[in-house]
């Protein structure tokens, strides 16, 4: 395995603790597919493991030892009744990421890029969040036992704060966004390794193994499109690496599925470049949602996120903000799932692209929902204005 610079082509070692490449651009993971094809002719592949390391071939760590694993990933994916007869649906699919340890798809990306940096010597981690990574990365150093540092809006729910602290993790509150996190972590600058998403190389190869088990839940098949709420948009890079992966090694064939990425009118940098036609993300100057996940200015992996969209024929939409709030009460008694605001805004984004002609009702689609509803109860302000209630 190298890690190799997706713009300018440099690569670097996975042996010593790297985060991007000079040119700017985040930084992926190549593995020995002709390796891991072996593997899989002999039927070795994927283990009987019922978490995300079933798919350890294709993971950066490279030493069982230095697997921190709270049992992430393996979740289910739901066949739903109630949503997909309220869209005029024939099949939806929910892949549940709220049954992941902290309740979050979060943990995926967290259990790897904590794991390899632990195996390369690391001992203290730092992160910028709007809260449920935060609350991942926490768990996870402790259950390493090494030190967490996060910093969150200070508008951010209170029980994130919290849980963080329980973990002993030190906790910072900052005005702003998660943009303004960011810069205060970096004038800090501690002896952490950076967790930022996609500054470093290791949190979408945890994230991708959403694209494997969706493909090994169908059968080893691709859906036609999968739904995803974008914030930082780890999720669609590594959704999209995995089905590539998948046809390297010879598990799947070369259909891939439709990436959709729905943001809120409240913050929508990825929108505005997909509909602009842009190579990058411009930063987006107020960042207004309860959907706190997607209250991202500026994604960082910008151009990865738009060229998976656009090789996959998906494309990217916003939602209105006021309609959140009625979505989660519309999944809840379909489904029985309290989803956060930011699946909330997926389900409102497929009822949009079915309504645009963009999905078909006879198609099989996933919708990502990407954590549990329980922490948004409690009232926050948006930017320092009104509470909202979430």
């Amino acid at each position: 395995m190298i890690l190799q610079c997706p713009a300018c082509g440099h690569e670097f070692s996975v042996d010593r603790i790297v985060g991007y490449c000079a040119c700017g651009s985040p930084l992926l993971a190549k593995y020995d597919t002709d390796s891991v094809r072996e593997i899989v002719s002999s039927r070795k592949f994927p283990s009987s493991v019922s978490s995300m390391w079933r798919y350890a071939e294709l993971l950066p760590v490279r030493s069982w030892s230095s697997v921190v694993s709270l049992g992430e990933g393996w979740t289910p994916m739901l066949s739903s009744r109630g949503l997909a007869r309220n869209l005029g649906m024939q099949r939806v699919f929910i892949k549940d990421e709220s049954r992941n340890p902290t309740f979050s798809f979060k943990d995926r990306g967290l259990c790897v890029a904590i794991s390899k940096h632990i195996e390369l010597g690391a001992v203290s981690f730092a992160l910028p969040s709007a809260g449920n990574a935060a609350v991942s990365m926490c768990a996870y150093c402790a259950a390493a036992g090494v030190r967490a540092h996060v910093f969150m809006p200070a508008d951010t729910p209170p029980v994130f704060f919290r849980e963080c602290e329980m973990y002993g993790a030190e906790t910072m509150r900052v005005p702003g966004t998660i943009a303004d996190c960011g810069t205060r972590m970096k004038k800090l600058a501690g002896d952490w390794v950076d967790l930022s998403t996609t500054r470093e190389p290791y949190r979408v190869e945890g994230k991708k193994t959403i694209g494997f088990e969706i493909s090994e839940q169908l059968g080893w098949n691709a859906p036609d499109a999968v739904i995803c709420p974008t914030g930082g948009g780890t999720a669609i890079v590594g959704i999209w690496k995995a089905f590539n992966e998948l046809e390297e090694i010879g598990l799947a064939g070369n259909k891939r599925p439709r990436l959709y990425a729905i943001q809120t009118e409240g913050c929508a940098p990825v929108v505005r470049a997909i509909e602009n036609g842009q190579d990058d993300i411009e930063l987006w100057q107020e960042c207004r949602t309860r959907a706190l996940g997607l209250r991202v200015p500026k994604p960082f992996a910008g151009q990865l996120i738009l060229r998976a969209i656009r090789e996959s024929g998906g494309s990217a939409l916003s939602v209105s903000e006021s309609a959140i709030d009625s979505m989660r009460d519309a999944v809840a008694r379909a489904e029985g799932l309290n989803v956060c605001p930011e699946t909330a805004v997926a389900c409102l984004g497929l009822k949009r692209l079915i309504e645009l002609g963009k999905v078909q009702t006879d198609e099989n689609v996933v919708v990502l929902n990407t954590g549990a509803g329980y922490r948004y109860s409690t009232s926050i302000s948006v930017n320092g204005r009104n509470p909202v209630y979430l």
